[in-house]
């Protein structure tokens, strides 16, 4: 894989390179419609394919927010034509990595020393490449050693890549209205949250502290006297991704995907703060087939306003009575009190069409995430909702703030325990609490 000497860091280089990107779409849809005219029977599965490819080419380059934004969107693989999740997934932890010597120099710049004055070996090649840094091997006193270094300019760059993507969402989402900046000002927030590396290692440290009870899940220890806010040092992990592992075992399968939900309930339902970064590049798999959790860079913190009218929502008896349903959905901002009678009565069936399905795990005291007609359900359901031409009249831009990475939490987890094939035990955390 090529290396990088230098990102994108000013507004008008990273403008620029996102004009390029879109001319590069136009083209493509130009000789969509081209063939189109020949060829009545043409699908858009190669015009999907073209246009992933040029998008995750284009944004692989600027790295930060505008990569992380493409990885966000790849956990929702029921909602995403499969062209544009298998590009997209390529972001979580296989992008081109900066060079050696722009590593040395960025390394130097944050801890004032170079790797090999801290370190008895450092590794200047990464190991491991994704939207916010990349990770490099060192050893330190016989210790393997993980040294994730953020790519230069990224904080930096946050706000005007949102304003530049903030045009294309309002349209893509029918977002109307000042309300709709809520949403972009978390997403922002979050973001900025991500590229602090001190903050980062607190959590780490927290989170390791609260779950290292939780059985077969391990985390790294960190080292704050070779951290700063643009590196992070932690033990190193050996593991396989979990969109890597080959098993066929279903009782390896439950294990994991128990730890796996444990640590989910645990945090959602005792911290009521959560890793809100669920994806394959997050978790690994050890020989003893142990999950091993990283990146606490994004957290969400659940308020009680939000947990508690949410989480009542896994109720059938709340989301079958009309008056309480409503209730619920105009405490979680979902239902608006400037709503129409038709908008009402719309958003209410969608929501209650989308709860239906996606609490189907909690109603049981087990769970077979391997199961394909669940899934086949989410996929159809999500095609439904693509060729709803009526949502696309409705305004998008309802529904609380948290929904963004709460919602963002269950995609990801949903797919994990699906790529595991786990059976899980819905209410085991609950023996947990300490």
């Amino acid at each position: 894989m090529k290396t990088l000497d230098s990102i994108p860091t000013s507004k008008i280089e990273r403008a620029t390179k996102l004009v390029q990107t879109g001319a590069k779409i136009g083209v493509n849809y130009i000789k969509y419609y081209g063939e189109k005219i020949v060829n009545s029977d043409l699908t858009k599965d190669k015009l999907n394919e073209s246009n992933a490819a040029d998008i995750y080419d284009g944004l692989k380059d600027l790295k930060g927010s505008a990569l992380k934004v493409a990885q966000m969107l790849s956990m929702d693989k029921n909602f995403l034509p499969q062209a544009y999740v298998e590009k997209f997934s390529l972001s979580q932890f296989s992008v081109p990595p900066l060079s050696a010597p722009l590593v040395l120099k960025t390394f130097k710049n944050s801890l004032g020393k170079n790797p090999n004055e801290i370190f008895d070996d450092f590794n200047a090649n990464s190991v491991n490449a994704a939207s916010i840094g990349q990770v490099h091997q060192a050893t330190k006193n016989g210790k393997k050693l993980a040294v994730k270094i953020q790519y230069p300019g990224v904080a930096n760059s946050i706000s005007s890549d949102l304003a530049m993507v903030k045009p294309v969402a309002i349209r893509m989402f029918n977002l109307q209205g000042k309300d709709s900046d809520k949403y972009f000002k978390e997403v922002e927030d979050k973001l900025i949250e991500e590229t602090d590396y001190k903050l980062e290692l607190k959590q780490s440290q927290e989170v390791e502290a609260a779950c290292s009870h939780i059985p077969n899940l391990i985390m790294p220890q960190y080292y704050p006297e070779y951290s700063t806010d643009k590196i992070l040092t932690m033990d190193w992990m050996d593991g396989v991704h979990v969109s890597e592992f080959k098993n066929t075992n279903p009782e390896v399968a439950n294990q994991v995907g128990q730890a796996l939900w444990d640590f989910y309930m645990f945090q959602l339902h005792i911290l009521k703060k959560v890793h809100a970064d669920p994806h394959p590049g997050n978790f690994l798999i050890s020989k003893e087939n142990k999950l091993i959790a990283l990146d606490f860079g994004c957290m969400k913190i659940i308020p009680d306003s939000f947990y508690t009218p949410y989480f009542e929502l896994v109720d059938p008896k709340i989301i079958n009575d009309p008056v309480i349903f409503e209730a619920k959905l105009t405490l979680l901002e979902i239902i608006k009190p400037e709503d129409t009678k038709e908008e009402k009565e719309y958003f209410t069936k969608m929501f209650y069409d989308l709860l239906s399905l996606f609490t189907e795990p909690f109603q049981g005291e087990t769970f077979d995430f391997s199961d394909g007609i669940f899934f086949g359900k989410i996929a159809q359901l999500g095609e439904r909702f693509a060729k709803d031409t009526n949502l696309k009249k409705m305004n998008g831009s309802r529904g609380s703030k948290h929904f963004i990475y709460m919602n963002r939490t269950f995609f990801g987890l949903y797919n994990l325990l699906f790529d595991l094939k786990s059976k899980i035990n819905v209410n085991q955390y609950k023996t947990l609490a300490r």
